[in-house]
């Protein structure tokens, strides 16, 4: 038998990340619960390693991680881009693509060079989805996992400015704005079927669901 969620009922949540786009993004959809919100950097939390094999598995190390050294409920994020022509990759190798200085224009070129090599020109050979996996760990242990994509098109060049990471050349199925043209309303907001339109949306609309709506 299934056990029910646990629902998180303390008002401080560390948001397992160093990223300020992650952060940013996570804050915004936590908001509306009256939650606050610190990060890991914050706090100066270390960064751990990210040794597992899938997006699951890095969101539960980092969420662990941190729970155990804040002694507070934490909410990690692991998510990446997932291009069909490149087998998936990046992947849960997405960050890395960016390099140390998180280049993120590099990590997009690349992407296009490789879908260029691999004959990837028409939009149907150039489809792709954007996976994220929210982890919530608390310090006892208990965590509880929420996985949530988004398919669209990669375009070239990229467009728009907002978002951040590979948001630019993503065109996400029904749309014809990219991520990186969208608002946080608008990239975040309702789509036809009630559901949130970005993969964190979607991992964050399970999650508030079992954990934070009483």
């Amino acid at each position: 038998m299934t056990q029910p969620a646990r629902r998180l009922s303390e008002p401080r949540l560390v948001v397992a990340t160093h990223n300020k786009g992650k952060l940013a993004e996570i804050g915004f959809l936590v908001a509306p619960f009256g939650i606050e919100t610190v990060s890991a950097g914050a706090l100066g939390l270390p960064e751990p390693d990210e040794t597992e094999t899938t997006f699951e598995g890095n969101a539960r190390l980092k969420a662990v991680a941190a729970a155990t050294a804040s002694g507070l409920p934490a909410l990690a994020d692991d998510s990446g881009l997932a291009v069909d022509a490149l087998d998936g990759a990046p992947g849960i190798y997405s960050a890395r693509w960016a390099g140390p200085d998180k280049d993120f224009a590099r990590a997009m070129r690349n992407v296009e060079e490789k879908l260029q090599a691999a004959g990837a020109v028409t939009p149907e050979a150039r489809r792709a989805k954007f996976v994220a996996a929210l982890c919530l760990a608390w310090p006892d242990g208990h965590i509880e996992t929420f996985v949530g994509e988004v398919h669209g098109t990669l375009v070239w060049p990229p467009r728009g400015e907002r978002g951040f990471g590979y948001d630019p050349m993503f065109l996400p199925d029904g749309h014809d704005r990219t991520f990186g043209e969208m608002s946080s309303e608008e990239k975040h907001g309702l789509d036809a079927d009630g559901g949130g339109l970005s993969h964190r949306a979607r991992a964050f609309r399970l999650f508030a669901d079992a954990c934070l709506k009483a």
